[in-house]
């Protein structure tokens, strides 16, 4: 019989399934061998005591009841014997499912912690340009229901392995008992097999595109609830619930198709040990009246049958999820063994007297890569070469797209240069640890993110050091107290799931807050000071520009976009399509460099109100009855 290309292809792909699912349950025992050796040692408990249990049943009814019978009078011995015999073996069952629960779950939760804090750890690890190439949905996902899926295996597979030792001493019973019976349990036990084979290659392809879809279903909810403003004020709620509930449905649609294969297999796998017991019964009976076996050997060999019944199941529950398993292995190892890291190195930088530090680029290149291998890359940044001396401040001035957030993400490391290098205080940052990294260098991003905790917290960040009076000196330089202290319980209000509760200035102040509490050498501001009131952030620049004592307190390199903030700085940056293309004073490229003049110009105009001609404080109208709030 030769089989189809189609057949050939399923049976490769279930082999398959099964191959590398037994690599992923073996991984689980190499990493967890003792608390394996107690659960299945607890299960062997069981199965033999399973086993003994059936002859024991049969010697009591064999030796006890039927001679009671007859005899119309019980032995208080025999039957006191046989009460012993029964308790005795009950509390070793007990035990022994004790312990294969106790192990096998302790192993399965103890499994997926440890990967769920792999993989984030691999996160941490893997540059930003990995993480733009992949949904935040899927990273979720991987680290929680793909880490679930491809340890769920291990609930039930010390079961399973004390279930074919069982298997083993039950078939050797049953020949010691009669031939007879045993050739039935050979034809009932590989049947159960062969059942479980095709429950696997029809669920494999089916757990697969379910665990893909939970990624999907994931990705989407959580880009519709991060960006749940821009919903609401366009008036996407429709859609986006239509955009959902469609690949809901296909999720709904897989697990059905998951669900109705499960309610064609169990029936039958269910049924066939019922059928062997019914099998034994019709041959034992046959050969009792031979004279071949006792009612005592029937009794233990029907009994058998069916307390197997429920164990030999634990061998399909394995063998039905290695799909599920495998699927979510292949999730998650494509995590870990994603390329890219970021080393760090070994230098440190001397900080034993505080003072700022210098900030240096040279020649540097930087491109996006593709999120398919088969495209081009981006280029970002060309050639770029400047200095933000120590003490100084730097502002990077240009048009969307000039290279500026790049240029900031650089200067703390968030991603290495093509070629070229960063350098603080003439080190390349390559070869800082990450102490020194994070120690010298903060950035306060375009967009603030705030932790659903208290002030306290989401300025200190458990850093060791920072006490309430650093926290309180860092929201005075951020301009943060007053608004802070006016708070129902001061630094220990809750702000709310991403700063919910904070106005768009109050979030910005609040990060920078958070940067300055570390006391760094040098501030990175990617337009950290956008939504903040042009007086307020006058005052915060001016801050950070020196200390009480009036020396330097941080070398600043800001993104800046308005002319106060510009003209503050030591010396302005102008960046064109990735390119320098002035670097001096602000007074200087005004009168020098027609491009920077009119993109400044246009900022100031686009910040004064034609109506009122002065500049915005708390609110700008930007469209009749429409206002978009700027700082509260």
């Amino acid at each position: 019989m030769r089989l189809t290309a189609g057949e050939s292809v399923a049976s490769r792909t279930s082999r398959d399934v099964l191959v590398r699912g037994l690599a992923v349950l073996g991984r689980a025992i190499r990493e967890e061998p003792r608390i394996f050796a107690v659960a299945v040692s607890s299960s062997v408990l069981f199965g033999a005591m399973t086993v003994a249990s059936a002859f024991v049943v049969g010697a009591v009814v064999g030796d006890v009841v039927v001679p009671a019978i007859e005899r119309g009078a019980v032995g208080v011995g025999g039957l006191a014997l046989a009460a012993v015999a029964l308790f005795g073996i009950s509390v070793l069952r007990v035990a022994g499912i004790f312990g294969r629960r106790l192990g096998a779950g302790y192993m399965q939760y103890r499994l997926q912690a440890a990967y769920r804090r792999r993989v984030t750890r691999r996160y941490l690890e893997l540059p930003l340009a990995w993480h733009h190439r992949n949904a935040t949905g899927t990273l979720l996902s991987n680290a929680n229901s793909d880490v679930e899926a491809a340890w769920y295996p291990i609930a039930p597979l010390p079961f399973a392995v004390g279930t074919l030792v069982m298997l083993v001493g039950a078939v050797a019973s049953l020949f010691v008992t009669d031939w007879a019976l045993a050739l039935v349990g050979l034809a009932v036990f590989p049947a159960l097999f062969a059942l479980n084979v095709a429950y696997s290659r029809r669920m494999a392809p089916r757990q697969a595109r379910a665990q893909r879809l939970r990624a999907e279903v994931s990705g989407i909810a959580h880009e519709s609830f991060d960006g749940a403003l821009v919903v609401k004020t366009m008036g996407r709620e429709a859609q986006e619930t239509d955009r959902f509930a469609a690949r809901a449905g296909e999720l709904r649609d897989s697990l059905v198709a998951v669900g109705r294969l499960r309610g064609v297999f169990d029936p039958l796998l269910e049924t066939l040990p019922s059928l062997g017991t019914l099998a034994v019964l019709v041959v034992g009976t046959i050969r009792l009246r031979q004279g071949a076996i006792t009612v005592a050997e029937l009794i233990s060999v029907a009994f058998l049958f069916t307390v197997l019944a429920f164990p030999v199941r634990a061998i399909g529950w394995v063998l039905a999820e290695l799909p599920r398993s495998v699927a979510g292995w292949d999730r998650v190892s494509r995590v870990l063994d994603a390329t890219g890291r970021m080393p760090y190195g070994d230098t440190t930088l001397d900080v034993s007297e505080p003072r700022p530090a210098s900030l240096t680029f040279t020649g540097v290149r930087f491109g996006y890569e593709p999120a398919e291998a088969h495209l081009p890359g981006t280029e970002v940044l060309g050639e770029v070469s400047f200095t933000v001396p120590a003490g100084k401040t730097v502002a990077l001035v240009g048009p969307t797209g000039s290279g500026k957030s790049t240029i900031a993400a650089l200067a703390v490391r968030l991603v290495d240069p093509l070629a070229g290098t960063v350098c603080l205080d003439s080190v390349d940052v390559r070869r800082l640890t990450a102490a020194s990294l994070t120690g010298t260098a903060a950035l306060v991003a375009q967009v603030p993110f705030v932790f659903d905790d208290t002030v306290r917290a989401n300025v200190a960040l458990d850093r060791a050091g920072i006490g309430d009076d650093d926290v309180w000196a860092a929201l005075r330089l951020a301009e943060a107290d007053g608004f802070v202290a006016a708070l129902p319980d001061g630094l220990d209000t809750m702000v709310g799931e991403r700063g919910t509760s904070l106005s768009g200035g109050q979030r910005q102040r609040l990060t920078l807050a958070r940067a300055l509490a570390g006391r760094p050498r040098l501030l990175v501001l990617d337009d950290a000071t956008s939504a903040v009131d042009p007086r307020v952030e006058a005052a915060i620049l001016a801050g950070l520009r020196s200390s009480a004592a009036g020396a330097p307190a941080a070398s600043i390199l800001v993104v800046a976009y308005r002319r106060a903030t510009i003209a503050l700085a030591d010396e302005v940056v102008y960046l064109e399509q990735g390119r320098v293309l002035a670097r001096g004073r602000h007074t200087e490229l005004l009168a020098t460099v027609p491009g920077y003049a009119d993109l400044v110009t246009a900022y100031e105009q686009a910040e004064v109100d034609p109506a009122k001609d002065e500049t915005y404080d708390e609110v700008a109208p930007v469209t009749s009855g429409l206002k978009i709030e700027v700082d509260r």
